[in-house]
């Protein structure tokens, strides 16, 4: 008896262990919601957000370029990157219809990003099917005033159905202009 009362707490302490690590290495990216509803038409996006912590992010070396799906990008951390939203958008010319979608950013080039929408949804960040993309934009490119240390996004809403998506992470901010349809 004595030993099997030993044994139970051994395994107790090893998942309040592991689930302990889980929750520090959850914390270290954590989950984030950008919101907005121009025109009544709800526009979302779910994403784990990396922080710099002094390494380096992109180009040949960096942290990006050892993801099996490089120079595509999951756009955060964890699980890839949702958008979803309830009416038809224009993403700088790219029309998407209402529903959930997952975003990526083709980083090969560190100042002419390209923002990836594609179909195939729910799955962990390290796979990549450009079969499925519904389409590509070109992103603005500029720099932000300081180091964003924390990955974000931001969700613009200009009025009139018009607004703005914004990824701004390191030294780097880009983005496309959306209008809701």
């Amino acid at each position: 008896m004595k030993g099997l009362i030993t044994r139970s707490r051994v395994a107790f302490g090893v998942v309040v262990l592991v689930l302990v690590a889980g929750l520090y290495e959850f914390g270290r990216s954590p989950a984030v919601r950008a919101e907005i509803a121009p025109d009544g038409k709800a526009i979302e996006i779910r994403y784990g957000a990396p922080s710099v912590r002094g390494r380096q992010l992109f180009g040949e070396g960096g942290l990006l370029s050892k993801d099996p799906t490089y120079p595509v990008w999951r756009a955060g951390a964890n699980a890839a990157t949702t958008l979803v939203t309830a009416g038809d958008l224009d993403l700088a010319g790219l029309i998407v219809p209402a529903g959930t979608y997952t975003l990526y950013v083709l980083v090969q080039e560190p100042n002419a990003w390209e923002l990836i929408v594609n179909r195939q949804t729910r799955q962990w960040g390290l796979s990549y099917d450009a079969s499925r993309d519904l389409g590509r934009v070109k992103m603005a490119m500029s720099r932000p005033p300081a180091l964003v240390e924390t990955l974000r996004y931001v969700l613009t809403d200009h009025g009139a159905g018009k607004g703005e998506l914004r990824l701004e992470w390191e030294n780097r901010v880009a983005a496309v202009p959306l209008a809701v349809r």
